[in-house]
């Protein structure tokens, strides 16, 4: 075999066993084990890069953030509930403000709010949890106190627009 030949035939086999990367096109988030759409964000969201989030936006100079974050392996099954307060950690002065069971493409999600300090700032978060196919999904939306209902719609619309699926 040549080496072009022999170049091809490791590029189709690494393509075809695993060698994926992550991705975020028209709205699709991709990494190993699962893709998910995401309802579209108006333009003043911008992309950012947060360590430990699958896609993360902030809004320019208000404070305001969205975060979503997938887990497929090593979560153990724990309830909504836990998997909420998981999203707690880190903040201080924490107070629950409501909290409900939503459908969210298709399955029982819950949906909390909640007021707290991170480093000593007072926030607003917005939380979401769902279990589906094996994986752990969350949103999280955060605003300086006072200013989380302006775009509060935004986050709804993102929410609207998940649809999970996951890969073999």
């Amino acid at each position: 075999m040549t080496r072009s030949p022999l170049l091809l035939t490791l590029l189709c086999l690494a393509a075809t066993t695993g060698c994926r990367r992550v991705r975020f096109e028209d709205s699709v988030f991709s990494k190993k084990q699962v893709s998910y759409r995401i309802g579209e964000l108006p333009r003043h969201w911008s992309r950012v890069f947060v360590e430990g989030n699958d896609l993360a936006f902030s809004e320019t100079d208000t404070g305001r953030a969205l975060s979503i974050n997938s887990t497929c392996e090593g979560h153990d099954d724990p309830p909504l509930p836990v998997l909420t307060r998981h999203l707690l950690m880190g903040f201080t002065d924490r107070q629950e403000v409501s909290q409900q069971l939503i459908e969210l493409d298709g399955r029982e999600a819950l949906r909390s709010r909640h007021t707290a300090k991170l480093d000593g700032v007072p926030v607003e978060l917005e939380l979401v949890v769902l279990k589906k196919d094996g994986c752990v999904f969350d949103f999280t939306y955060v605003a300086p106190p006072g200013q989380a209902e302006a775009r509060l719609a935004d986050f709804d619309a993102l929410l609207q627009g998940f649809h999970a699926e996951r890969d073999s």
